[in-house]
Parts: C-alpha cells; sequence; structure tokens
C-alpha cells in the first residue's frame, strides 16, 4: 500500500474516488464534475489531498482544507472527505489517511482539526473516537445553504 499527498498526476484516480465518496452521500454520479472539482484544488492548491493506493489502484483519499482560529491566532484544518473504496475497507486505510491528517496538523503548529459526518455512519464515527476525537456538545453548528440551479450571476 502507498500513502502519499496527491499532485496533478493523480487527478483522473483521485476525482474517481471523489464521484465514489458524493455517491456514498446519495449525490448523483458525475464523474466529469468530480474531475473538474479535484483538478481545481490540485492545480489551485487551496486543499490537501492524501491518497491510497494498492497495486497501482486509487483505493482511498482524504481532502483537507485550511482554516483559522481567531481566538487561538493559529491555523487549523478542516477535514472535510475521508473515503476508501469497498474491497480495502477494514484494512486500514482510513486510519492511515487520518494519521497523514494528523501529521499535517502538527507540521503546520495547527490549534486543531475538526470534521462532520453523517450520525448514521456509524464506522466513521468509531474511528474518529478511537483517534481521540471529540464530539461538540458545547457549540451548536449552523448552516445556511445557497441552492443554485443554474449558474447565472445576479
Amino acid at each position: 500500500m502507498e500513502f502519499y499527498k496527491a499532485n496533478k498526476l493523480d487527478i483522473e484516480g483521485v476525482a474517481q474516488l471523489f464521484d465514489l465518496y458524493r455517491q456514498f452521500y446519495e449525490q448523483p454520479e458525475n464523474l466529469t464534475e468530480a474531475h473538474k472539482f479535484i483538478e481545481e484544488r490540485l492545480l489551485i492548491g487551496d486543499s490537501i489531498i492524501f491518497v491510497a493506493k494498492k497495486e497501482e489502484q486509487y483505493v482511498g483519499f482524504a481532502q483537507l482544507y485550511p482554516t483559522y482560529s481567531s481566538i487561538s491566532m493559529k491555523k487549523a484544518w478542516i477535514l472535510n472527505d475521508l473515503f476508501v473504496t469497498e474491497n480495502v475497507r477494514q484494512s486500514g486505510v482510513a486510519q492511515q489517511l487520518l494519521q497523514l491528517a494528523i501529521e499535517l496538523c502538527h507540521q503546520t503548529d495547527a490549534k486543531y482539526l475538526t470534521l462532520e459526518t453523517a450520525s448514521t455512519n456509524v464506522k466513521a464515527k468509531k474511528l474518529y473516537k478511537k483517534n481521540g476525537f471529540v464530539c461538540d456538545a458545547t457549540f451548536e453548528h449552523y448552516t445556511l445553504s445557497f441552492a443554485s440551479t443554474d449558474n447565472k450571476v445576479i
């Protein structure tokens, strides 16, 4: 198994995983847009993506976005995406990808690493708790969604 930080040579493989990840969260298949999204992230460099490959096959990825903690005046990271293909689940791939994310936080002197997952994603929650993540019961999380049916600028 090979784990490393993705680069532009990994766009196609990561895009395929990203599309499967979105389908896991009940989004329609859209490899074209997944490819475009991942290509933008890697070329612009506004996220860090770690990949897992087994015998040249992409089997997992983790995508992190930087943010900042105003209170502590330090960098922080959002683990936005973590996905492992079914054929290698329960083999330590998710743990290794999570460990790379944690190491990135140490290397960048981050204040924290945060994430969210579906309340029904029992296996992921078990992994996060095993690694010291704590479900925040202090702060409420609010979201304002902006649904667009077209890409018109008003």
